[in-house]
This record gives C-alpha cells, sequence and structure tokens, in this order.
C-alpha cells in the first residue's frame, strides 16, 4: 500500500472525524483569577476533521467527503457551514446528545498560543453502526481523525473503516490529534493501530511523545519504522518528512504573525493530502502544507475563509 503514499490517484478524499462548535475567546496577558478577563469572543464551526477537510477543499482538491455526528441542535448549521467552504458531509445526528464543544482561550499576545477546554459530546459518539463500505466507493485516500481513537465507539469505527480502506487498497493517514488525550489513551495503545497506516502526522510533541525520544527529527524517524510516511510538524520550525528511519527533509515554515493557532496542524494535514492526490511528492506537500498553516494562524479559527468571501484566496 506505500503506492498510494506518493503517487496521485484520481478519486475523493474521505474524511472521519470530530466536527464540533468552537467557542474562540481571545484574551490578553494571563486570565484573572476570580474575576473578569476582558476578551473578544466568536462562535465558529470546528472540529480536527472537519478542519482538515475543509483545508483540503480550500486547497484545491475537488472531490472532498467527510463522515462525522452531530446533535440535533446545530446540525443544519455545520452542513451549511461544511457545504459552503466545498465538503460533502454525510453528519449523523445524534438524537441524545448534543455537538460537541470545544473553549478556546487564545492569547492574542505575540505567540498566539491557545488551550482548549473540550466537551466531545457527539463527535465521539460516531460508531461501526455509522459506517458503510459504499462510503469509500471512488475514494483515493481515507483520513482519520485521532480523536476518534479515544472512545470506545469511535474507536471501534476507526478500526472497522481501516480494515475495509485495506482491503480496498486504498492508503489511510492519520493525524493523532491530541498530546494530552494521546497519554491517556497510551502509546502501546496508539502504535498498535497505528501499524495499519500509510501516513502519520504528528505534532512535533506527540512525535516524541510517541517514541520518548526528546528530538523531534528523531522521534519522526524512529516512527516511520512502523509507518511508510511520517510527516512530523514544527510550527514555527516547518516540517520533518521521514521514511524508513531516516528523515529525508526539512521543510521551513512560511513566516507568519499569528492571530490564533488554532488549526493550524489541520489546515497543513488539508493542504498535504490535497496535493499528495494532486500528484505531489511528500516534499511537495509539506510545502503545501507548510503555506497553509501559515494562512491558519492569520485567522481567527480553524477554518479557511469560504470561497468568494474575498477573505484570501482559494488555491
Amino acid at each position: 500500500m506505500d503506492q498510494g503514499v506518493t503517487a496521485g490517484r484520481n478519486g475523493a478524499l474521505l474524511v472521519v472525524g470530530d466536527v464540533v462548535t468552537d467557542v474562540v475567546a481571545r484574551h490578553r496577558g494571563p486570565l484573572a483569577a476570580g474575576t473578569d478577563t476582558a476578551a473578544v469572543i466568536r462562535t465558529l464551526p470546528g472540529g480536527a476533521g472537519a478542519n482538515v477537510a475543509c483545508w483540503a477543499a480550500h486547497a484545491g482538491c475537488p472531490d472532498v467527503r467527510l463522515l462525522g455526528r452531530v446533535g440535533a441542535e446545530a446540525a443544519a448549521w455545520h452542513e451549511r457551514e461544511l457545504v459552503t467552504a466545498g465538503v460533502w458531509p454525510r453528519l449523523v445526528v445524534d438524537v441524545e446528545a448534543a455537538t460537541g464543544t470545544v473553549i478556546c482561550l487564545v492569547d492574542s499576545g505575540a505567540a498566539a498560543e491557545r488551550t482548549f477546554l473540550t466537551d466531545s459530546g457527539a463527535s465521539l459518539r460516531l460508531g461501526p453502526a455509522d459506517w458503510s463500505d459504499a462510503l469509500l466507493d471512488g475514494v483515493a485516500r481515507l483520513h482519520l481523525s485521532g480523536y476518534l481513537l479515544f472512545t470506545e465507539p469511535s474507536r471501534a469505527l476507526a478500526e472497522t473503516a481501516l480494515a475495509a480502506a485495506r482491503a480496498r487498497g486504498v492508503p489511510v493517514s492519520l493525524d493523532p490529534a491530541s498530546a494530552g488525550f494521546l497519554a491517556e489513551l497510551g502509546v502501546e495503545r496508539f502504535l498498535a493501530f497505528a501499524e495499519g497506516l500509510d501516513l502519520l502526522l504528528p505534532s512535533r510533541d506527540e512525535a516524541c511523545l510517541l517514541t520518548g525520544l526528546p528530538d523531534p527529527a528523531d522521534a519522526a524517524a524512529k516512527l516511520s519504522r512502523l509507518v511508510p510516511l511520517v510527516v512530523a510538524k514544527a510550527g514555527a520550525d516547518g516540517a520533518l518528512v521521514a521514511r524508513a528511519g531516516t528523515v529525508l527533509s526539512r521543510v521551513p515554515a512560511v513566516p507568519a504573525v499569528p492571530r490564533d493557532t488554532t488549526g493550524a496542524g489541520d489546515a497543513f494535514t488539508g493542504a498535504f493530502l490535497a496535493a499528495l492526490l494532486a500528484g505531489a511528492t511528500p516534499e511537495e506537500a509539506a510545502a503545501r502544507g507548510c503555506g497553509a498553516g501559515a494562512e491558519a494562524v492569520r485567522r481567527v479559527g480553524g477554518r479557511p475563509p469560504h470561497p468568494g468571501s474575498g477573505d484570501g484566496p482559494r488555491r
């Protein structure tokens, strides 16, 4: 299945993952405990899986599909936002749980660092019953959000989807999604799942956590002995592309003054996958990913601008 990692193929990108509502609060300086802290607050569509799908469409992938689960109270809004972004959504409406919500606390100082408070809600109630092998019809690449691995139902769905994709020869990628949740899941459980992947897209922190190595390059190299292609995202330090135990290239970041780093890794992943499907090499795709990450940090929220909004180019 390694051939699918580098070769462009005609077909769709299917993303399976979380769709959530982001409440982004941008504040300056430390939070004032026990009293008020002035902030600019916006409610925006988000979720790592949905963000990846939207950034892939923004990067020019002509057929991007998304499987996710939302609560009834926000289903119509999320569907409209995804369709407007150029994504074909299949949203399962949960009648018992509300749409997942993430409160993003963003320090509006120079680093634009963020802290997440996460209520996964319906997003992680996605389960095997929501899957159909027919979802892979016409699909050239499957991407799984790492958040799927953090609850039993969605982890079972991820295993089902991975097995179905492998049976059809469809390459599968995964972004570990959260170092905090990854530590709770356990490194050994994650790596056991990762053995079936063609491509792993960890952050620097996630790569180091998964290997126990302090250096991101060493960590990426070690992970690439398990997964055929590893692309470690390192923020302002760009990205590392590793294969067969060796770092093949270091791709520089695109300079940007950050407003909000929420979704920067999702932007990288979406643009990277779109470039792979268009026939780019991993190094070329990583450069596209770094460009999308820079575009993302200049914006508030985790999504690209809507097509035709005049708020940035559709590439």
